[in-house]
């Protein structure tokens, strides 16, 4: 079996780099709507939201980066173009969003399509040993998983 420079087989890690690229795609997508409902929430909760939501997009930012530079590390190309990000996507696009409540559902919604495909990719990576994909894929599924309770119990105070 060939393996890589980091000593994964070469055949399965191709399909985790495409795997890893649905996933920067629709990483975009989710960043994209984060900035969309964060320059256009409206109402009484704006100013807790607009913070929130503007952290969001900053870790989904830094999230794209280590996708990106994952899928170079196991010996594959980042996709880099809003055709692609499209192509790939799978979540729902927000726009003119303002309503509260609706801004927190689509974030919610985006979250879980993210651990859909995360929880894909880490069956995978487990596969064939590659523990970098896994460790990435673990926190970002933890990290996720948190942040879909918080906007949950949001979602139940508000209501």
């Amino acid at each position: 079996m060939k393996t890589n420079l980091i000593g994964l087989p070469i055949k399965e890690s191709e399909k985790i780099v495409t795997e890893l690229n649905v996933l920067l795609s629709n990483f975009q997508v989710y960043y994209q709507n984060l900035r969309g409902v964060h320059w256009n929430i409206r109402g009484k909760r704006f100013f807790d939201l607009h913070v929130k939501f503007e952290e969001l997009y900053n870790d989904a930012q830094l999230k794209i980066d280590l996708i990106a530079e994952r899928v170079l590390t196991i010996g594959g190309k980042p996709l880099h173009t809003f055709e692609d990000y499209i192509a790939n996507n799978k979540l729902t696009i927000g726009q003119n969003i303002s309503n509260d409540e609706k801004a927190v559902q689509l974030v919610v919604e985006s979250l879980s399509g993210l651990l859909q495909i995360e929880r894909m990719i880490l069956d995978k990576s487990g596969e064939i040993n590659d523990e970098g994909t896994n460790a990435m894929m673990s926190d970002f599924i933890a990290e996720q998983e948190k942040t879909i309770w918080m906007m949950n119990a949001w979602l139940e105070e508000s209501l």
